[in-house]
């Protein structure tokens, strides 16, 4: 099924951005959400990444709008970024995102 609104660029630009969101649990606790990867991403790699990197639990969701999306336990928003913006070959290497095709949302 395609969007009949999106503009056609080709595969040079993600048609969507990468939304990465914070959610309040309870008390102190959140919750960082990662949505919107293409599906060139394994988001089982990329949660395998963010869980040796930032010591923390996280698991995949399937959302039925968003599909499959990336929770981490902390408030993890900024790091996230810059992980997926590293092109650094121990991170993202050549796959590495651009900034602008990244959205923080949260207090």
């Amino acid at each position: 099924l395609s969007d009949p609104f999106a503009d056609d660029v080709g595969d040079t630009q993600p048609k969507n951005y990468v939304h990465i969101r914070i959610q309040q649990r309870n008390g102190r606790k959140t919750l960082t959400t990662v949505q919107g990867l293409s599906k060139e991403y394994s988001p089982k790699a990329l949660l395998k990444a963010f869980k040796k990197e930032y010591a923390c639990n996280g698991t995949i969701i399937q959302d039925p709008d968003m599909g499959e999306v990336i929770q981490l336990q902390g408030d993890h928003r900024t790091k996230v970024m810059d992980f997926l913006t590293d092109k650094d070959k121990d991170k993202m290497g050549k796959y590495a995102l651009q900034k602008d095709h990244i959205k923080i949302h949260g207090f």
